[in-house]
């Protein structure tokens, strides 16, 4: 399913859309209603430095998140903890992490890299809850084959925060590496990456358009394949 894309021309280099303050309260109340439907703890990890522009926006975001979701036995259901640079250089080495902000669940099997505001809130909400509620929503034979993959493949999914349709890519992708996580294997991780904050990434595979896919830094797919046709690729990858 190919829907259209939505053209990255490098040149444009502003971020359009970060949050500037709290989120509002519409936007509150929905991830309030959302949160309150958590089953099991996730916890997120969000990787800062100093040099980073986007760290305090991004860990502003994910505190309200934090915020947001519903307690039990005294914890909240979603929890931050935020690791500093230079500080955890090994823990962010051991999770593949080499740019911040970067937040990370599942021992770095699913990361984001940059802020993920305007359209990829939609895609870590999505993320969390399904990992929540420990259910990928795949289909049962790409659960077959992930569990069966024997080998290593790296996602990067290339993403701008006003692109309607990433967030259905970033989903696919990370719950690929979700039942690849609970399978035991690890063998599949996801990154979505900002095109805005990381324009040479983009520009190193010669990305004008998203959403993208990049299977193991080779294989590129332009727009929002089918969940069996990007199943095929990395299993031929």
């Amino acid at each position: 399913m190919n829907c259209e894309e939505q053209k990255y021309t490098p040149l444009d280099r502003e971020h359009p859309m970060v949050p500037g303050g709290d989120l509002d309260e519409h936007v509150r109340e929905a991830l309030k209603e959302t949160f309150a439907e958590m089953k099991d703890p996730v916890e997120l990890l969000l990787f800062v430095s100093d040099r980073c522009y986007y760290c305090t926006e991004t860990e502003k975001l994910l505190k309200q998140f934090e915020e947001l979701s519903p307690a039990a036995n005294g914890r909240k259901k979603l929890t931050l903890k935020v690791l500093e640079l230079p500080q955890h250089a090994e823990l962010a080495k051991r999770y593949g992490v080499m740019r911040t902000p970067a937040t990370v669940l599942l021992e770095g099997a699913i990361k984001w890299i940059g802020i993920p505001s305007g359209e990829e809130i939609r895609s870590l909400v999505e993320t969390i809850m399904r990992i929540s509620e420990g259910e990928s929503g795949l289909e049962s034979e790409t659960k077959r084959i992930v569990r069966s993959l024997s080998r290593k493949v790296s996602l990067e999914v290339i993403v701008t925060p006003a692109c309607p349709y990433c967030p259905y890519v970033v989903v696919l992708a990370n719950m690929l590496a979700y039942e690849s996580y609970v399978a035991g294997n690890k063998n599949i991780t996801a990154c979505t990456i900002e095109a805005f904050e990381n324009p040479d990434i983009a520009d190193r595979y010669g990305i004008f358009s998203v959403p993208a896919i990049v299977i193991n830094s080779r294989d590129i797919i332009v727009g929002l394949p089918y969940e069996r046709d990007l199943i095929e690729r990395i299993v031929k990858e």
